[in-house]
């Protein structure tokens, strides 16, 4: 009697795991696993990255870390984690400018050329959530994407999507890195995917090597303070001339690490989801409209897209540092 009630119970969560993964691709996530959520295997690892300092000024990573080493206790009664990835690679060319306009731009990494995805992916999220409160009746759920402390790549490699790359980007076997994590936390009893055990990395070191700032103390291990992409959205700070020269061309993030890696040069293909379609004025911004606009224009033109993050005084000194570096400035 035991075991067909078990049995009957493993059908039962089979069949709403199977309901929740066709859903999730009806929505348009590009893939989708189910992760467990036992203790991190990288937690001594966390807290050696965060005593040497190379979380820069982002303590919210210190309040978070123990949540991050022990997912389970980020939302309570959790069984499982929801893991979905979606595509944002646009092509390997820059979408440039309107035919017949010309103006100077900064480099701008590929996740924010369009609508700002914390509101593209979340709302989507949320649908799937209310998908799994339909199909397990009486489950919760908690959303997240790139925000609070839901350690999403670890997450994500527990539930089979890829392997985390030598460049600390979760990198999938087919689709490459350029992916959005979303995260479902659930009580639903929702059946785990195995592990992505490989590492496909291999000897392969084109990440580490083309980062232009020498970010990467060893593989997997970065230090925020020396990336791109934390100087020119996280760093709130004035630039030293250090940082400033660091900068180089990029106005907002970094894709380098990710441009160089095989995975992504053999496999990505250019999404055509319409809600991730190219902006123009967020791929190549205007460097002197952004170092000449009012916090209010700054916010009709760009308060609903990643550039909200850094905000206009952020955006403006980011503008000035490309600026500077073009026209060869020294210190």
């Amino acid at each position: 009697m035991k075991r067909d009630v078990a049995e009957k119970r493993r059908g039962e969560a089979s069949r709403i795991t199977v309901a929740v993964k066709r859903r999730a691709l009806e929505l348009g996530f590009d893939a989708l696993g189910v992760a467990s959520l036992e203790p991190s295997a990288h937690a001594d690892e966390l807290d050696q990255w965060l005593a040497a300092g190379y979380a820069g000024s982002m303590a919210y990573l210190h309040r978070q870390a123990d949540r991050r080493k022990h997912p389970a206790r980020i939302m309570p009664d959790a069984r499982v984690a929801v893991v979905t990835l979606t595509n944002y690679f646009h092509g390997s060319a820059h979408p440039g400018l309107a035919p017949g306009v010309s103006r100077v731009s900064g480099n701008v990494a590929q996740y924010a050329w369009s609508t700002d995805y914390h509101t593209v992916i979340g709302r989507r999220l949320e649908q799937l959530a209310t998908a799994v409160r339909e199909i397990a009746p009486g489950a919760r759920t908690r959303c997240y994407v790139d925000a609070g402390p839901a350690p999403e790549r670890e997450l994500a490699q527990r539930a089979g999507l890829g392997w985390i790359g030598k460049n600390t980007m979760l990198i999938h076997p087919t689709i490459g890195s350029f992916t959005f994590i979303g995260v479902i936390f659930t009580d639903a009893e929702l059946v785990p995917d195995l592990p992505f055990q490989a590492d496909r990395c291999g000897t392969c070191r084109r990440c580490l090597d083309a980062c232009p700032t020498d970010a990467f103390v060893e593989s997997r291990v970065l230090d925020a303070r020396r990336c791109i992409s934390y100087l020119t959205i996280e760093h709130a700070a004035p630039f030293s001339d250090d940082e400033r020269r660091m900068v180089g061309d990029w106005l907002f993030g970094c894709d380098v690490c990710q441009d160089v890696c095989p995975w992504n040069v053999t496999f990505a293909e250019p999404t055509s989801d319409p809600e991730l379609a190219v902006r123009a004025e967020v791929a190549a911004p205007d460097l002197a409209a952004l170092l000449a606009a009012e916090p209010e224009e700054f916010e009709r033109r760009f308060g609903d897209t990643a550039f909200e993050r850094p905000g206009a005084s952020g955006l403006r000194r980011n503008a000035a540092a490309v600026s500077a570096n073009r026209q060869g400035a020294v210190p």
